[in-house]
C-alpha cells in the first residue's frame, strides 16, 4: 500500500488521476466516493444510483456543488460533453458508468447480481477495468467474467476491504512465505437468524442507517456464505461441511478450535484445506498456518503465535468500500487484479428456503422474505442440482412446494429467462463446467 501512495502521488504530480466510476450510492458506495476525493491521483467522476438523490448526496457530503462542481446527464453523449469540461456527473443510468471516454475502471457497488452482471459485462465490452464490491455476482459468474476481462485485456476484480478481499492478502502473504495454510477465514458480525426478513430486522436497520435487506442478508447467514464461496474460488480451499462449522471462539482460541477431530486438541475440521467462518473474531479476517520446519515452528511460539503446531495470523479489521480505491488503483496502475476465481467453480451458493411456500409462489432475493444461501462446494451442488442463488430474482416462479429449511434446486423454479446473470450463466456452465 505505501508503495501504491507514491504512485499515486506521481499521478497527481503529473496533474493526471484514475478516473472511477461508482455505480449504487448507499452506504458504501458513498464512502467510497468520499474516499477518492481525499485520495491522490483518483477522482470519482461518475456516481449512478437508481434514486438520484443518493447519487448526488455522495458529492455533496464530500463537499462538491451541484451545478458547479457536479451535474445531472442523462446519455452517455451529455455525460461525455460535461466530463470534458471537468464536471462529475450524477445519473440513473449505469451505462454512463462503463461506456464514457474517460472512464478508467467502475465499480459495481450494488449488491445486486443481476446489476453487476450488467456493469461487469459493460465494462468488459468497452474496455474498461471493472472491479466489483459486489461478489454476489462474483460467486455465480465470477469465472465467465474473469476469462471473458482476461481475454480483452482488461482487469475484473473483487474489492479490498470486503472480506474475502482481505483474507487473499493474508493468503498470500502467508503462501508466499512458505507456510502451509491449512484454513481460510472470517469472523461473523452477528448471530445467525436463519429466517429473518426485512421487516424483522428494520429497526436494526434505521438505527445503523442501513438498508433492512442488506442486514437482513448478513443475519441469516447469506452475506457470509457468499464471501466464504468467493474465498473458496481464490484459494481452491472447500467447505468442511455444507454451510460451514461457525464455532465460536476468540483469536487466540482458533489455533485449537480450527484443528482437526483426529488431532486430539479440541478441533472441530474433518480436514485442512478449508474455509470457515466464526463467531467472536469478527470484524476480522484470518489463516492458520503450520511449518514442518522446527526452526520456524519456534520462532513462531517466541512470537506468541501459539504453541504449534497450528498458528494465526489475524487482521482484526476490513474497511469495506474505504479500501475498494486501492483495488482500483492496482487495476489501473499494476494492472493486477485484488482477487479473483482464479481457481474456477470451487464452490456454490445454494439457495435455501426461509418458510414452507407453495407451487405458484414467486421467490425474492438476496436479503428477502423467501430464500438464504448456504456455502457448498460445487460438486455437491452439482450431485443435488442446487440453484445458485445468483439467479433468483422477483420473476423467479416456485413450480414445487417447498418447505422450511428444504435446498431448493434447479427442478424446483421456473427462472426468468430475461435476467442477464441467467444467461451468462448457462454460457458460463457450457463453457466450464
Amino acid at each position: 500500500m505505501i508503495n501504491m501512495m507514491h504512485k499515486l502521488q506521481a499521478l497527481e504530480d503529473a496533474g493526471e488521476s484514475i478516473k472511477a466510476s461508482i455505480v449504487g450510492a448507499g452506504q458504501m458506495g458513498c464512502g467510497m466516493a468520499a474516499q477518492m476525493t481525499v485520495m491522490k491521483g483518483m477522482d470519482p467522476v461518475v456516481v449512478v444510483d437508481v434514486i438520484l438523490d443518493n447519487a448526488k448526496r455522495a458529492y455533496i457530503n464530500s463537499g462538491y456543488k451541484e451545478g458547479v462542481d457536479f451535474v445531472e446527464a442523462e446519455t452517455i453523449e451529455e455525460a461525455n460533453k460535461f466530463l470534458a469540461e471537468g464536471k462529475f456527473i450524477v445519473t440513473t443510468n449505469n451505462e454512463i458508468a462503463t461506456k464514457c471516454d474517460i472512464i478508467d475502471c467502475a465499480v459495481d457497488a450494488t449488491g445486486v447480481p443481476e446489476v453487476g452482471a450488467k456493469v461487469a459485462m459493460d465494462a468488459i465490452n468497452a474496455g474498461k477495468h471493472i472491479c466489483m464490491l459486489n461478489v454476489e455476482t462474483d460467486v455465480c459468474i465470477g469465472h465467465l467474467l474473469y476469462k471473458l476481462a482476461n481475454n480483452a485485456g482488461v482487469v475484473y476484480t473483487g474489492s479490498a476491504g470486503d472480506e474475502p478481499g482481505a483474507v487473499i492478502e493474508l493468503y498470500d502473504y502467508a503462501k508466499g512465505l512458505g507456510f502451509d495454510v491449512k484454513v481460510v477465514g472470517k469472523g461473523k458480525n452477528n448471530p445467525l437468524a436463519l429466517t429473518c426478513n426485512p421487516d424483522t430486522v428494520a429497526d436494526i436497520a434505521k438505527a445503523k442507517g442501513a438498508s433492512p435487506k442488506m442486514i437482513c442478508a448478513f443475519k441469516d447467514g447469506t452475506k457470509t456464505m457468499v464471501e466464504m464461496t468467493a474465498m473458496a474460488n481464490a484459494t481452491g480451499f472447500l467447505p468442511d461441511v455444507t454451510g460451514a462449522h461457525g464455532p465460536e471462539s476468540d483469536v487466540k482460541g482458533l489455533n485449537d478450535v480450527l484443528s482437526l477431530k483426529s488431532e486430539g486438541r479440541g478441533g472441530i475440521l474433518n480436514s485442512y484445506g478449508v474455509i470457515e467462518y466464526v463467531n467472536g473474531v469478527a470484524p476480522g479476517v484470518f489463516v492458520i498456518v503450520g511449518t514442518d520446519q522446527p526452526d520456524i515452528a519456534a520462532e513462531m511460539t517466541y512470537l506468541d503465535m501459539g504453541p504449534g503446531p497450528n498458528y494465526t495470523l489475524y487482521r482484526p479489521y476490513h474497511l469495506c468500500s474505504l479500501e475498494t480505491p486501492m483495488s482500483v488503483a492496482k487495476a489501473c496502475i499494476d494492472g493486477e487484479p485484488t482477487i479473483v476465481p482464479a481457481c474456477g467453480r470451487v464452490a456454490e451458493v445454494g439457495t435455501i428456503a426461509k418458510k414452507d411456500m407453495k407451487a405458484g409462489e414467486y421467490l425474492d432475493g438476496i436479503g428477502g422474505y423467501t430464500i438464504r444461501g448456504t456455502f457448498m462446494a460445487a460438486e455437491e451442488a452439482d450431485a443435488t442440482n442446487a440453484l445458485p442463488m445468483g439467479l433468483v430474482d422477483k420473476k423467479t416462479k416456485l413450480l414445487k412446494d417447498v418447505k422450511e429449511g428444504d435446498l431448493i434446486t434447479y427442478d424446483h423454479v421456473e427462472l426468468n429467462n430475461d435476467n442477464l446473470i441467467v444467461q451468462l450463466r448457462r454460457i458460463q456452465d457450457n463453457l466450464f463446467l
